[in-house]
């Protein structure tokens, strides 16, 4: 399904940026008009501000320089790779050629949310966009995979799911084989202590399988905490 909705526009961020700047509404439209020459009208800009309506992408990005601010400054979080890219004030055409894309064929994946780019590619996009990990796997719409990717890793043979791991996230191969034979270790070493727990009582399985299910439940969060260290 394709991804068109309008960016988080951060309201109250426009109206404390105006205010801050000794501008009245009409101040705003006549810099957007005499600047880029968009016809905006003093009640339009105080709707945007009062969250009533939000500017186009190319109004937002005039905006912010009528504002003397970055488009970032006037964005929420953003979350889909076209909420990021105009975060950065970036058309799809420069983002494309930035990270060794055809535009038709970077714009079909922003439009699809589904980003397809090799290694190269995703290491480039993350470093533009200034994207952590969990904003890149959101970005590219990615998030189920990794946890079916996740998933199948700790619970058959690790070492056939790192190849699939590094097309999915930007992490130097040697940092991910050692997350995965981490994640392998934790998730067995869990298996093994409930099935030991439980072999007297006769309840050792479904012990085991609850705290498998635990443990396969926050598996992506055990994978970020583990890829930034923190694990």
């Amino acid at each position: 399904m394709p991804v068109h909705s309008s960016p988080p526009f951060n309201a109250s961020a426009a109206r404390r940026l105006r205010a801050a700047l000794g501008m009245a509404p009409g101040h705003v439209a006549y810099g957007l008009r005499a600047q880029y020459g968009l016809l905006v009208a003093p009640e339009t800009v105080m709707a945007w501000e009062r969250g009533e309506a939000t500017p186009a992408p190319a109004e937002l990005t005039a905006l912010a320089g009528v504002l003397w601010c970055a488009p970032g400054e006037l964005l929420a979080e953003p979350v889909t790779l076209r909420e990021h890219r105009i975060a950065r004030g970036l058309t799809a055409e420069e983002l494309a050629r930035r990270v060794g894309l055809d535009p038709g064929s970077y714009q079909k994946m922003e439009d699809t949310g589904r980003w397809k780019g090799n290694e190269r590619q995703s290491a480039a996009l993350a470093t533009l966009l200034k994207l952590s990990l969990p904003q890149f796997v959101a970005a590219t719409g990615k998030q189920e995979e990794l946890a079916e990717v996740l998933r199948n890793a700790v619970t058959t043979r690790w070492q056939a799911y790192l190849k699939p791991l590094t097309k999915l996230i930007p992490v130097p191969k040697a940092h991910l084989e050692w997350v995965l034979e981490q994640l392998y270790d934790d998730y067995q070493s869990r298996m093994v202590a409930t099935l030991s727990w439980g072999s007297g009582s006769g309840q050792g399985g479904a012990n085991s399988g609850d705290a498998g299910r635990e443990f396969l439940a926050e598996i992506v969060d055990r994978f970020w905490a583990l890829a930034r260290g923190t694990g």
